[in-house]
């Protein structure tokens, strides 16, 4: 029997207001293929590059937190690029709200984290040994 594989991901972020939200990661992050589901949106999923990030509204009243407040120094998401760079020279000219400025981590990593709109630090990375 063969083993099942994987061929694709999406992490689920929470937010405060999801056209709102949907609209940050199309014009600020270029995730320009997006779907919305509801009448009054409830859930979007947004796709670069055929990396989809998925968007859930949360209910009036109810609070999350990013993963950053649970444990220093963590992300929501992360991706790798080919190219760090020139995706920080983007996200600058279009106005992404920049966590930390480009250096090398640690792990041999050339890397930059944005906030969205809800809060959630999101990474780009690109290996660089």
């Amino acid at each position: 029997m063969s083993k099942a594989k994987i061929t694709a991901h999406a992490p689920v972020l929470l937010v405060k207001d999801l056209p709102k939200s949907a609209a940050y990661w199309r014009d600020t992050l270029g995730f320009t293929d997006q779907q919305l589901f509801g009448e009054l949106p409830y859930f979007a999923m947004v796709k670069r590059d055929n990396f989809t990030v998925m968007l859930a509204q949360v209910h009036p009243g109810k609070t999350f937190t990013a993963n950053y407040h649970v444990v220093e120094k963590m992300w929501d998401v992360y991706f790798w690029v080919d190219d760090v760079d020139a995706i920080y020279a983007e996200f600058q000219a279009s106005g992404a709200i920049i966590d930390y400025s480009l250096y090398v981590a640690p792990h041999g990593v050339k890397e930059f984290g944005i906030q969205d709109l809800d809060d959630h630090d999101i990474a780009f990375g690109q290996v660089i040994r």
